[in-house]
């Protein structure tokens, strides 16, 4: 009975191509909808993700005064770090990768006729440990390098492709406004971050260089600590709060004049939004998939109403009411699980699009796909059990009188 409604579905489909067409978009538009606002929303969470975990596995970074999003006074303690400090994180801190001391400024470089903006970093040799950097050629500097404040620096791969290109940077010259350093190591590209700066356009030297010959000062604004894993970062926060304030000489009951921020809890607290805010959007499409229901039950009233003596032969000959009402149940599933289809196809197609342009990962939810593909599915058998019932329950001699 079923192969028989659902050949006589596609029948009525055919016969009617334009109207089926048309009864279908509300459906395919709000499946499409949904598809690529879901398939964007995590292409997007991934990226997000991705660039973030770029800055270093399992990192926290500690900074003088309170958080930007939270309260501030006009007497905080806005104190920059010193030297102590670092020592003293080292010293005392357990289950931790590396801790880097690190002050970045925007810096002019010249090599020859060439002129290119860029960020300077100070820091030392753990900082590339701390950073999850790895080397495309060369080597980080040398401890006595650090203490010493020696004139080199590593440079990232747009630096390279920029001044050097096709050339090999390594053992060269190159100034960095007024002070001249060697080149002793270029860094493997990371690309884009998170936030839409270009990650290889930097330039790392020596923390005492920079203090010495490009800032003029000993402040240290923000120190990077990686911890060893995952399960150590609660411990690690603690005792960096710990000895912070200890250091900072901040007294039971007095708010922190420093902020240490968990790597982890921005990417949740970032992918938690995107995925709110996706969705928002995924209900606010969800809502022309119940337009497209609207759109089957009218049609289905109009094919009842078309098809009456049809209707009314086929009672009248002994066909069941059952019968009549899974016929007109299985049309109205066939158009809406078609506009189904379709809209998945499109969703994918529109979200392919969409990624390449906004350069973030193609990731399609099989699971969502399903979901849209039922739920079109329910759409059609909700909205076409009405018509359905109406033509089941017509009077086989009113049917026969129909014109």
């Amino acid at each position: 009975m079923l192969w028989e409604a659902f050949k006589l579905a596609i029948l009525s489909v055919r016969r009617n191509v334009l109207r089926s067409i048309l009864t279908l978009l509300g459906i395919v538009i709000g499946v499409a909808a949904v598809i690529a606002m879901v398939t964007v929303g995590d292409g997007t969470t991934q990226k997000v993700t991705e660039d973030l975990s770029k800055l270093g596995s399992n990192l926290l970074i500690a900074q003088p005064g309170r958080s930007m999003f939270g309260p501030g006074g006009a007497g905080q303690d806005n104190r920059s770090f010193d030297d102590r400090t670092v020592v003293k994180l080292r010293n005392e801190l357990t289950g931790v990768r590396a801790i880097a001391p690190a002050t970045t400024r925007a810096a002019t470089l010249v090599y020859g006729s060439l002129n290119y903006a860029t960020t300077v970093t100070g820091t030392d040799s753990q900082f590339f440990t701390a950073q999850d950097w790895t080397f495309a050629a060369g080597r980080p500097f040398s401890d006595g390098e650090v203490r010493s404040g020696s004139a080199v620096c590593v440079i990232g791969k747009s630096v390279s492709d920029a001044l050097f290109a096709p050339d090999e940077p390594l053992g060269k010259k190159m100034r960095i406004g007024n002070v001249s350093c060697d080149i002793i190591g270029v860094l493997d590209p990371k690309g884009q971050g998170a936030f839409g700066n270009d990650q290889d356009n930097t330039v790392v030297v020596p923390l005492r260089t920079y203090q010495r010959r490009l800032a003029g000062n000993t402040r240290i604004p923000t120190i990077y600590i990686s911890a060893a894993t995952s399960d150590d970062i609660p411990a690690v926060t603690a005792n960096t709060e710990q000895i912070l304030r200890e250091i900072r000489r901040i007294g039971p009951g007095q708010d922190d004049t420093f902020t240490v921020r968990d790597m982890s809890q921005i990417i949740s607290t970032m992918t938690s939004t995107s995925t709110l805010l996706t969705g928002l959007l995924s209900a606010v499409a969800g809502v022309s998939l119940l337009v497209g229901g609207i759109g089957i039950m009218n049609i289905m009233l109009v094919s009842v109403t078309e098809r009456t003596r049809e209707i009314g032969i086929r009672l009248a000959i002994g066909a069941l009411e059952l019968q009549v009402l899974t016929q007109f149940l299985v049309e109205a599933l066939v158009l809406a699980l078609m506009g189904g289809v379709i809209g998945i196809i499109l969703g994918l197609g529109l979200a392919g699009i969409a990624g390449h342009f906004m350069t973030i990962p193609f990731v399609p939810s099989l699971s969502i796909i399903t979901l849209a593909f039922l739920f079109s599915g329910a759409i059609g058998l909700g909205f076409g059990f009405f018509p359905a019932r109406r033509a089941a329950r017509l009077d086989p001699i009113d049917a026969l009188r129909h014109e």
